[in-house]
């Protein structure tokens, strides 16, 4: 990323923080007939302006995951889908703040957000890991790595096995290994990156197309070659050589009550008609 842009994006930033600040925070009492009138109502205007009004306390709890090495802004645009969320599902007859019933919201969209982009290889897909995989991060910034001890007790504080706990530490401890590292080259002037050596050897795009379009079209023919086949020796085609599992001459001698080197013939004279009409 140039220097242009990275400024760009910080100015930008800060744009966004200047203006939210200017934004009044709303008196219980505004908040909760904004509340009535977004539930009762449907008013996309008073829903509008709760989400305003609750921009500053997503900056504040983005903030706090700041430490996992994604964009600020990013978290705070996640966090805002789940105070989006919270607008819509709150209901105003709880006599709490919103901020207060939305906090679970913001959270859970930037934890999302968070396994989802935190490594390359999603570190924690079952409610378990994603307990322990944010849980363990503040653990080990004190103790670093957990003797036995501190293992068994972390699994009983969280309700989890303690091979839970190690096998999240151990996700958490490795780190993603980029394909295309800084190149070096050889004294004979080779490179050792992956993408120097590990071609493509497939077709090219247009041509697979190609294939697929031919493979249609002969798909097609041969079963509007079929067709021009009697009942009898379309059946014995089919089984023959069209089916997953082929049916022996016998099998079909006896379905046909005729000789095995009969239903022979028939295929043959079949095949015979079916070459002649794919060669037409």
């Amino acid at each position: 990323m140039s220097n242009s842009v990275e400024a760009g994006l910080v100015i930008g930033q800060n744009s966004y923080l200047q203006g939210v600040s200017g934004i009044d925070v709303l008196t219980v009492e505004e908040e909760r007939d904004l509340a009535i009138r977004y539930s009762e109502q449907g008013d996309l205007d008073a829903a509008r302006q709760l989400v305003l009004s609750n921009l500053r306390f997503v900056i504040h709890i983005a903030r706090g995951y700041s430490g996992y090495g994604l964009p600020q802004a990013d978290l705070i645009q996640e966090g805002n889908v789940g105070l989006m969320k919270a607008v819509k599902r709150f209901d105003p007859s709880m006599n709490v703040r919103l901020v207060s019933y939305a906090v679970h919201w913001i959270r859970a969209e930037i934890h999302e957000f968070i396994l989802r982009n935190w490594r390359i290889v999603k570190v924690a897909t079952t409610k378990a890991q994603r307990k322990l995989f944010f849980n363990l991060r503040s653990s080990k910034k004190r103790l670093g790595w957990f003797s036995h001890d501190e293992v068994n007790a972390v699994a009983k504080d969280l309700g989890v096995q303690a091979k839970d706990v190690l096998e999240m530490e151990s996700r958490m401890s490795n780190y993603d290994a980029s394909f295309d590292p800084v190149v070096i080259e050889s004294e004979d002037g080779s490179a050792h990156s992956p993408a120097a050596y590990l071609a493509d050897q497939s077709e090219h795009p247009a041509e697979l197309h190609e294939q697929n379009d031919w493979a249609s079209h002969n798909e097609n023919r041969l079963y509007h070659a079929l067709e021009t086949l009697d009942e009898r020796a379309r059946d014995i085609v089919s089984r023959r050589w069209l089916a997953e599992k082929k049916t022996t001459l016998q099998e079909l001698a006896d379905q046909y009550q005729v000789s095995a080197e009969r239903i022979r013939q028939l295929e043959k004279n079949a095949i015979n008609k079916l070459k002649s009409c794919l060669a037409d």
